[in-house]
């Protein structure tokens, strides 16, 4: 029997093996790329094989457009097609020949993709980094045979490595304007009815809100109008002409929460279907009946999230599901806010196979920040599958900069195609790859960071601060460790110019961090300049454009953070004085809110107003949960005591501007004093300030003063404050109360 195993063996090893491929052999190509079909994919796939088989072996295959030219071994062929599903692709070596099928769509080129990363050697990282196992003369392929489809049709995230357009079809990413009619994608009302031109004729196509109807650039439509649907549809009919190669468009609400319209009808719908979504649904089932060639997309956001009760989305109509207002500490099925969102999504799915999920793995106002994640991601995507979601957006802190920025798109990448895959695998290859010698001690520092936020008990969330966080997973024992493990990675690395900017841009949002959370404090650390200087230094190398969502730049934070936190030579006279709130007869008041006194903050920002926050010296920064005091809808009236007479000529009140979290500049204010001898009953003007409308997005921190030539002697200061009341019709909240914020009060 032995004899007999080890002659069959013999002819085994000696026989060809016929189902390798040998495409290259000593620096030559032994065949040709043979495309099949004459389209976009095909020949991006092919010349995307050529480029990389030449970078890893010097020989440049020679791609044929003959369709008809008989195939011979060496061979590749692209184009033929297999049932792989939409960007799915089958790769099959067989009689010497590689064959690239396509299941649809762009499948060929990612077909091309994993056979160089997983056959060649290529290894694809991030924007225009790559790295290749071994340059070799020849390359032969083994046998196999594989079918891959992605678990999504629709792949998105948000990403500066998209920039790289090889980058982007290696992992088969997909952006907005690729499949929806004129990039109408999202939030799309006033695009398609812009108010601006059919808001004056005709109010009645938008909402009603406060008994009025309230057309703006942000408002919702009168869906139970059928004057909106058949305006809706001229409208339609025009956009479907001017682009007739694509069959998908979002016809959903403009952003802002709870501004849908309130007239009987339309609260009518909500209540027959047990929700706002419905109205919504048959409005777009309506559009979706009377253009059944084309795909319907519409939002579930904010107050439309909910699903009704009894219309169900029609085949051709798509449900954009977006879980925005959920915390990221723990999984979706593992905190209250997750839970809600999970509970909707089942709902969406008993009555919907077409499910778009938008998820949210972002720090808006500080996207240059330390956003502990990686741990919900792969959780949270199997349960999008799991429950009828075929196109999935991931907005992740992704620009440049930002948190593990390349490392979060790779992961994503992969398990947008296998949500089940082993992630521990792909985050370590990525890992060694991305930071060579430096792995180890960057991956110490994310699995301190991730367990420190668990154990801390505290949210993470899309509007984050560092300053939540300096009691947890940012105290200052795990900084300085993290300080550490950073200056170990920068030293492993150190002979390698690539790797070392890899560390150090990760680095960039632990040093955001700690700026942050030393402006918080009375006691700057000695070195706060040098940290500046190197923040500004490295984020201006390593081109880091912005630091929120809303353009602020690295080097206008650096400039501003000179001005507004380090100490400052000239101390106001108003540091640690007292704020006696108003409850001032017939105060301006602007919404139903029960607030006492009535000149008072809002009672979420009583607490920190009582303790100080007003006086304390210390300045909020562009998020407006740490620090700020803020009124929403009224009007603010207190009086400041300097606790003596006091000699001044300048009064100044520090506001906040951000338009994304509704918060305005008020109209203006006004100020009047009075001495100790005065008491708090005679008063004289000091002078007043006014402030001009301001749609920039910036974040903005704008000075409220007052002042005058010859210096006043007063004790008191009586300051009123006009807010604007309800948000203009050009914003988000349209119809709705609208905040002011301001922090520090000054007086020199």
């Amino acid at each position: 029997m032995k004899n007999f195993l080890t002659f069959v063996l013999a002819v085994t090893f000696c026989l060809p093996l016929m189902a390798e491929v040998t495409v290259v052999k000593n620096g030559k190509p032994l065949g040709r790329i043979v495309c099949l079909t004459d389209d976009d994919a095909t020949r991006n796939a092919a010349e995307l094989l050529r480029r990389f088989v030449s970078e890893v072996s010097g020989a440049s295959i020679p791609i044929s457009y003959n369709h008809n030219i008989s195939p011979k071994k060496g061979d590749v062929l692209i184009g033929e097609t297999c049932n792989a599903g939409e960007d799915g692709f089958r790769l099959l070596t067989r009689d010497g020949i590689l064959h690239i099928m396509n299941g649809g769509d762009k499948g060929a080129i990612y077909g091309v993709a994993r056979l160089l990363e997983d056959y060649i050697g290529v290894h694809y990282l991030a924007s225009n980094y790559y790295q290749i196992d071994e340059h070799r003369k020849t390359v032969t392929l083994p046998e196999f045979d594989r079918v891959v489809t992605p678990a999504f049709r629709y792949r998105q995230t948000q990403s500066y490595s998209l920039e790289d357009p090889v980058f982007k079809m290696w992992f088969g990413w997909e952006v907005p304007q690729e499949i929806f009619i004129g990039n109408l994608w999202v939030h799309t009302f006033n695009k398609i009815l812009p108010s601006r031109r059919f808001g004056n004729e005709h109010p009645e196509y938008y909402a009603l809100l406060n008994g009025e109807r309230m057309p703006g650039d942000h408002s919702q439509w009168c869906l139970s109008n059928p004057d909106v649907f058949e305006a809706c549809c001229r409208q339609l009919d025009s956009i479907f002409a001017a682009n007739p190669e694509l069959d998908m468009i979002s016809v959903s609400q403009n952003d802002g929460n709870d501004t849908y319209c309130h007239c009987d009808k339309c609260m009518k719908i909500y209540d027959e279907e047990g929700a706002i979504s419905g109205a919504y649904i048959r409005f777009v089932n309506k559009l979706a009946e009377r253009y059944p060639d084309k795909q319907f997309s519409t939002l579930a956001y904010l107050f439309t999230y909910q699903p009704p009760k009894k219309v169900k989305p029609l085949p051709n109509v798509n449900i954009m599901l977006c879980d925005i207002d959920c915390k990221r500490e723990a999984t979706l099925t593992d905190n209250e806010s997750g839970q809600s969102f999970v509970e909707a999504m089942k709902g969406w799915a008993e009555i919907s196979d077409n499910i778009f999920v938008w998820d949210y793995g972002i720090n808006f106002d500080n996207q240059v920040s330390p956003f502990p994640n990686f741990h919900i991601m792969q959780p949270n995507i199997q349960l999008f599958k799991e429950n009828n979601t075929t196109m999935h957006f991931s907005q992740n802190n992704a620009i440049r900069g930002t948190d593990f920025a390349e490392m979060r798109t790779y992961m994503l990448a992969n398990l947008m195609w296998n949500p089940y895959c082993n992630l521990d695998s792909v985050k370590s290859v990525f890992l060694k790859r991305f930071y060579g010698a430096a792995a180890p001690y960057i991956k110490e520092y994310q699995d301190l960071m991730e367990g420190a936020l668990i154990a801390s008990h505290k949210q993470l969330w899309i509007y984050d601060s560092p300053i939540t966080h300096k009691d947890g997973f940012l105290c200052p024992q795990l900084v300085k460790l993290y300080d550490q493990l950073f200056d170990k990675a920068l030293q492993a690395v150190r002979n390698d110019s690539a790797l070392t900017a890899h560390v150090r841009m990760s680095r960039l949002p632990l040093m955001y961090s700690k700026l942050e959370i030393a402006r918080t404090s009375p006691n700057t650390p000695v070195d706060i300049k040098e940290q500046l200087a190197r923040f500004e230094q490295w984020t201006d190398m390593y081109n880091v454009q912005y630091i929120n969502e809303r353009a602020n730049t690295p080097a206008d934070y650096c400039a501003l953070y000179r001005r507004r936190y380090l100490p400052s030579e000239v101390p106001s006279k108003a540091l640690g004085a007292k704020i006696i709130y108003l409850d001032v007869p017939g105060l301006k008041v602007k919404g139903a809110y029960d607030v006492s006194p009535l000149g008072a903050p809002d009672k979420g920002y009583q607490k920190i107003a009582y303790e100080g926050a007003l006086t304390d010296g210390l300045y909020g920064g562009t998020t407006f949960v740490e620090s700020w005091v803020g009124w929403l809808g009224r009007d603010a009236d207190f009086i400041v005591d300097l606790g003596r007479d006091t000699v001044f000529s300048r009064v100044e009140i520090d506001f906040l501007h951000q338009l994304g979290a509704w918060i305005m500049l008020p109209k203006g204010g006004t100020f009047q004093v009075a001495t100790e001898a005065d008491g708090m009953s005679k008063w004289k003007d000091f002078g007043s300030f006014s402030f001009a409308e301001d749609r920039e997005m910036q974040v903005k921190f704008v000075a409220g003063k007052a002042e005058v030539q010859t210096p006043r002697i007063a004790r008191y200061i009586k300051v009123h404050i006009d807010g604007l009341g309800f948000c203009p019709d050009w914003h988000y909240g349209v119809g709705y109360a609208g905040w002011f914020f301001l922090d520090e009060i000054n007086v020199y």
